[in-house]
């Protein structure tokens, strides 16, 4: 299935030339994560996957902000009442979605205003570029909830962004982190005005769709392995990958442009 194609009912969706974006739309309530929301967020990266025409994804929030979590009335009461099974069932749900952005081949961008807490922090953290309004708040609370911060890969991901120190003061305070915190510390890479976050992002977006597209994915493949690699693994599994990318028409297609004196124009393949 195409991202275009898709019945996105819970979460809005919209795809223009070869960039899809995804608003979270529940503004009055601070755009919370629902058990539908969720499933179906984990369907539409899984979704992009498989469609070579989508190159880059933006994520983002209405009415100024990004996420607040998951819904207290609609999540948090409801699992009060489940035993540890089906708390196991909601768990590995919402870690899908983590693993589902991460193995979504597309860079996904998050453009975060207001608040992003909770699984909006996860979201945000788990995308792989990240711009920020000075507003913007991130918070991992998941402490001031009773719970351990070790939720939905954050033990692993956070202290890569932003160091062991660091992400271990956030997982353990549940305090929020400042935009000018996360741009000091490499969370997000730039702060724009609220008015302009939206189409920074798309920006963005479109500068990376402009590119090739199976080397972009392989970037983010390369990325996300070589973190549990040395050095020397790394090196070799990049010959081989950058190997892979010789044999695309996009490598061609650069070189025939760089002889010819133009822009090379990618098509992905």
């Amino acid at each position: 299935m195409s991202l275009a194609g898709f019945d996105a009912r819970h979460v809005r969706l919209t795809v223009e030339g070869r960039v899809a974006s995804i608003l979270l739309d529940r503004p009055e309530r601070k755009n919370p994560l629902t058990f539908d929301s969720y499933a179906e967020l984990v369907a539409l990266f899984r979704a992009a996957a498989a469609d070579d025409t989508v190159g880059a994804v933006v994520l983002s929030g209405a009415g100024g902000n990004f996420c607040s979590g998951g819904d207290v009335h609609e999540i948090i009461g409801p699992l009060l009442d489940r035993d540890t099974k089906g708390l196991m069932q909601f768990t590995a749900m919402t870690g899908d979605l983590v693993k589902a952005m991460r193995a979504c081949p597309q860079p996904i961008i998050a453009a975060v205003d207001g608040i992003a807490a909770g699984a909006g922090a996860i979201m945000a953290m788990a995308s792989d570029m990240r711009l920020a309004t000075p507003r913007a708040k991130v918070a991992f609370l998941f402490n001031r909830v009773g719970l351990a911060g070790c939720d939905m890969g954050a033990c692993a991901i956070l202290p890569r962004l932003i160091g062991q120190g660091r992400a271990s003061e956030l997982l353990y305070t549940g305090r929020s982190m400042s935009a000018q915190e996360g741009l000091d510390w490499g969370f997000f890479s730039r702060a724009v005005e609220p008015e302009a976050l939206v189409e920074a992002a798309a920006n963005l977006a479109r500068q990376v769709v402009e590119g090739p597209g199976f080397a972009n994915a392989m970037t983010k493949r390369m990325l996300a392995m070589e973190w549990s690699m040395s050095v020397e693994q790394a090196i070799e599994a990049e010959a081989v990958a950058q190997a892979l990318c010789m044999t695309t028409n996009d490598f061609r297609r650069a070189y025939d442009a760089f002889v010819a004196k133009r822009r090379p124009v990618f098509e992905g393949d």
